[in-house]
């Protein structure tokens, strides 16, 4: 497992640069955002994909969300019309995942198998801003949190002492959040606030 040391508000570019190398080449990739660690890799990679499945012992019925570095990414993936996109930039980036209908461009493995939806989320941690400027596309995101588990991993010590044979990358920004954003489903006909985390949800009441 590569160990990287990243600076949480001023990310190293030679850093950044050898993470997204290894994202690019495949890697399973754990990483800091501006809720908990989250674990991730290249949006085309079914590989790598299934071992995140395997390691989070996901099932098929988990709705997977992708993170972008801002809105010019969500028409490729999300069909949105206008009064949609409006309300998603004036709320935006945020500690809040959109559950949106997904596009034909969409790995079918990633949206939610009987609704055909998908998770959209923009960060605004400098860490996450970094490696999706560098990548040049989205990443496929999950909480890090470990089955039989409530909270996700939050110290370091811990990630790498569970983790380390398990993923090849590891950002170290410090000790993380315990916290999740919160979820809202927008592909229904109004707003349905699925989970309640960090992220304001008012705009959606």
């Amino acid at each position: 497992m590569l160990h990287l040391r990243i600076h949480p508000d001023n990310p190293q570019p030679r850093l950044i640069s050898q993470a997204v190398e290894r994202i690019q080449a495949g890697d399973v990739v754990v990483y800091p955002t501006d809720a908990a660690y989250a674990i991730g890799c290249q949006i085309g990679n079914k590989a790598a994909m299934e071992r995140i499945a395997q390691i989070r012992q996901l099932d098929n019925k988990h709705q997977y969300a992708i993170l972008c570095q801002d809105l010019s990414d969500i028409a490729t993936y999300a069909k949105v019309d206008n009064a949609m996109y409006r309300l998603l930039k004036a709320n935006t980036p945020s500690l809040t995942t959109f559950i949106l209908p997904a596009t034909s461009e969409v790995p079918r493995r990633l949206m939610h198998p009987k609704r055909k939806t998908i998770g959209i989320r923009i960060p605004s941690n400098p860490v996450c801003q970094a490696l999706l400027k560098e990548l040049g596309e989205p990443l496929i995101t999950s909480t890090l949190i470990l089955p039989g588990q409530e909270d996700p991993l939050d110290d370091p010590y811990e990630i790498e002492m569970q983790l380390e044979k398990r993923i090849d990358v590891f950002i170290d920004s410090g000790i993380g959040m315990l916290a999740t954003t919160s979820i809202i489903d927008l592909s229904q006909d109004h707003p349905i606030i699925v989970r309640r985390g960090l992220g304001d949800v008012s705009a959606f009441e």
